[in-house]
């Protein structure tokens, strides 16, 4: 009778732990959920700490990025103080082959052949320094300004087309060095001069900054101002050159379009300033031809001298104004 008891106490006492067992043993549900709470636990430690490092990071990139610009301001700013050109870099802009004294030999050789057609032809002496004048100073340097401003209009229209160059070989896994000296290999002039000067550049110890503030100097545009600004923010922050000189090629061509858009607007105001300075030597020669003696006055009297050269003052603003208010830069 006691075994039974015991027994029987014994399989209670089983039954006990079982229920209790199965009422408070944790299920499948919540062991999930303490898997997940661990694991979400160990997730958001693993992201403070990156997200500490990428701030770390991010700290350190803004810092290098605001030291670039910083520094690339400062050259601007000393480009600026430097703002007067010289004869020799003016000549070297222009992409001419002859030196400053070749330069001033032909300006005296300009004077001296204007001064003799003034001579020749029977002109006042007023008129003859004016045309000597004209010859020493006036056309050799129009002759340098023109080429020079003929050598940048080409050098931006292709400039676009070369930075696409680079972007494609860095895609392909080329340095920069490399594309570089494709596109001096390559493209057309003035483009192909400017990055032959610039490959050669880092070729004989330049750094890619020095050799891109020559270039600059060679070639004062803004986009040359902003190749270069891409290129050393990359070199010192690192980043996607790719993309950044792919947006920038973009925004060149948009600055193209903007230019020719402006141009074929203003082309009427243009036209119309053309054809209001040449309205009174068209009157004039018409009047001189109908009627010869009618405008001597003008040129034979101290008041007809003096209205002429009002005249002439006037039409000079007004043809001024005309110009800068087509001028528009983007």
């Amino acid at each position: 009778m006691d075994q039974q008891l015991i027994i029987v106490g014994v399989l209670g006492l089983v039954c006990v732990g079982a229920v209790g067992f199965v009422a408070f043993a944790p299920t499948e549900k919540d062991k999930a959920k303490k898997r997940v709470q661990a694991l979400e636990g160990s997730k958001g430690a693993r992201r403070a700490v990156g997200s500490a490092q990428e701030q770390a990071s991010n700290r350190d990139r803004r810092r290098k990025l605001s030291d670039a610009l910083s520094k690339i301001e400062d050259q601007s700013k000393e480009l600026k103080k430097k703002k007067r050109v010289s004869l020799e870099q003016r000549i070297e802009q222009a992409g001419l082959e002859f030196t400053p004294r070749q330069f001033y030999i032909g300006s005296l050789i300009c004077a001296v052949f204007l001064t003799a057609i003034g001579f020749i032809s029977g002109q006042k002496l007023w008129v003859t320094g004016l045309l000597a004048l004209v010859g020493g100073l006036g056309l050799p340097n129009w002759y340098v300004n023109f080429a020079r401003n003929r050598r940048q209009k080409k050098f931006a229209d292709e400039f676009s087309n070369a930075i696409d160059v680079i972007v494609r070989g860095v895609k392909s896994g080329l340095p920069v060095n490399e594309c570089i000296k494709i596109i001096a290999s390559e493209s057309p002039a003035p483009v192909c001069d400017e990055f032959h000067v610039l490959a050669e550049g880092t070729k004989i110890g330049l750094s890619l900054e020095q050799a891109l503030g020559r270039m600059q100097e060679r070639m004062p545009l803004d986009e040359v101002k902003f190749f270069s600004i891409v290129l050393l923010i990359q070199q010192r922050t690192g980043g996607n050159l790719a993309e950044a000189l792919g947006n920038l090629a973009n925004v060149l061509r948009g600055r193209k379009l903007m230019h020719a858009k402006i141009k074929a607007l203003s082309s009427e105001a243009k036209a119309s300033a053309m054809i209001i300075g040449a309205l009174p030597f068209l009157v004039m020669g018409a009047v001189k031809l109908s009627s010869p003696d009618y405008l001597n006055p003008l040129f034979t009297t101290k008041e007809g001298n003096f209205l002429l050269i009002a005249a002439g003052l006037w039409m000079s603003m007004g043809v001024f104004v005309m110009s800068k208010m087509v001028q528009i830069k983007v």
